[in-house]
């Protein structure tokens, strides 16, 4: 584990004094908890996303006019 330094507000300190406290833990263990919940939610976006941006915003209206008539089977 490697050590860190943080600044923080008074008031945040406080807090993280009276929770640690209640808790029965150490700050530090909430401090990597609290980091370890914001960092393991942040998810990266699909690679796929915009895979098929055409920058066109009406798209689904003009596929039916560029579609021909389908073919009868007979």
């Amino acid at each position: 584990m490697t050590r860190t330094t943080l600044s923080l507000p008074e008031e945040l300190l406080q807090r993280l004094r009276v929770l640690a406290a209640e808790r029965g833990t150490s700050m530090a263990a909430l401090i990597r908890e609290a980091i370890e919940e914001k960092v393991g939610s942040q998810r990266r976006p699909p690679r796929s996303l915009g895979i098929g941006a055409s920058g066109l915003s009406d798209t689904a209206r003009r596929s039916g006019e560029e579609r021909p008539e389908p073919r009868s089977w007979r």
